[in-house]
């Protein structure tokens, strides 16, 4: 269990045909966001405005300890009431003690105010909801997951951070989602303006690789835990502060993701995100023939992290890159894709300026 050092985009989904040269064996259709066949059928339950079939499936993988399908379950449900609040709230008034109900609350109330300027102030009215949600089951990892969200939005104190990042990882060492968390609120750190207003960076992008790394050590080799130091990459490769990483450990990080992917299926839903990122990463790292592997382990499987950063249209920006990456002999990436300098870090790193999450 790695230590933290001292110091949502509504889910959407949608399909497209696109016919690039050199198409991956899933075909020509991609699609975003994809439910896997578990949570196809309560989605599709939802839209009738039936929640029993969301909530059995909460339930069920709350028994089983499934975290990591529990928290992306929890995530989709959540999108699906932010565009639907009438089939949400039926279900929180016919079941208002729901565990289940209660955590998809508390992420919806996360979700819909984390654009707002006045996100910071806004989220307070959310923890109340947050603190149900943990109260309902205390092994369930996932109100803590949102709890750290919450604690980086509202731009808590590390004290307390750490507070919720220890009752986090007691309930469950390895559980991706809340590693993540801890990462952001490490790279949230790293940056020197926080709005308008000079900051003094608290943490800098080794900090968060070195966690990253010490955490992928700890996990076993088929968690998704070993794609945080790749997370940790695209962080660094995405923002424009901090001092550089050398080449070797962004390519370290990347071959580790490389392994975590090489164990899943061809054209899997489960490790769709990951792939998707290690895409990016391998694109600005120069390695092509290692990112056209990735792309065709994708399959149809495009995400909305990390295309939204780049494109108000996710889907449309992974199809022209798919496009891009399959045509025989293509040349240098249009800037326009990676939205930075498409041009291989030089030995030492180097990294272009974005905003972050």
């Amino acid at each position: 269990m790695a230590l933290l050092p001292s110091f949502i985009r509504q889910t959407r989904m949608t399909k497209r045909s696109a016919r690039p040269a050199g198409r991956p064996p899933a075909g020509d259709e991609a699609v975003l966001d994809a439910p896997d066949d578990r949570l196809s059928p309560a989605l599709v339950a939802a839209g009738r405005g039936e929640y029993t079939a969301a909530a059995g499936l909460l339930a069920d993988t709350r028994a089983a300890a499934a975290w990591e399908n529990h928290d992306r379950y929890v995530r989709h449900l959540a999108g699906f009431a932010r565009s639907r609040p009438e089939w949400f709230e039926v279900w929180r008034t016919a079941a208002p003690e729901d565990p289940g109900a209660l955590l998809v609350g508390a992420q919806l109330a996360v979700d819909r105010v984390w654009p707002s300027p006045a996100r910071a102030e806004l989220l307070r009215e959310a923890s109340p909801l947050i603190t149900a949600a943990a109260r309902a089951d205390d092994r369930d990892p996932v109100p803590w997951r949102i709890a750290l969200d919450h604690a980086r939005g509202s731009r808590a104190g590390h004290r307390y951070f750490e507070e919720l990042w220890e009752a986090a990882v007691r309930r469950a060492p390895h559980h991706y989602g809340c590693h993540v968390a801890a990462l952001r609120y490490l790279a949230a750190s790293c940056c020197v303006l926080r709005g308008n207003t000079p900051h003094t960076p608290r943490a800098s992008h080794r900090e968060c690789f070195d966690f990253a790394d010490r955490a992928a050590q700890d996990a076993p080799a088929d968690s998704l835990v070993q794609a945080l130091p790749a997370r940790a990459a695209f962080a660094y490769l995405t923002d424009g502060c901090g001092p550089e990483i050398p080449r070797a450990r962004l390519n370290a990080a990347a071959d580790r993701a490389l392994a975590l992917s090489g164990r899943f299926p061809a054209a899997d839903p489960w490790p769709a995100q990951v792939r998707n990122k290690l895409l990016y990463v391998l694109m600005r790292l120069g390695r092509w023939e290692d990112a056209r592997a990735q792309l065709h382990l994708i399959g149809p499987y495009a995400t909305s992290f990390p295309w939204a950063r780049f494109s108000d249209d996710p889907l449309g920006h992974f199809l022209r890159l798919r496009e891009h990456l399959l045509t025989p002999g293509p040349g240098p990436v249009p800037a326009g894709l990676l939205t930075w300098p498409p041009a291989p870090l030089a030995e030492h790193g180097g990294h272009a300026d974005a905003g972050d999450h």
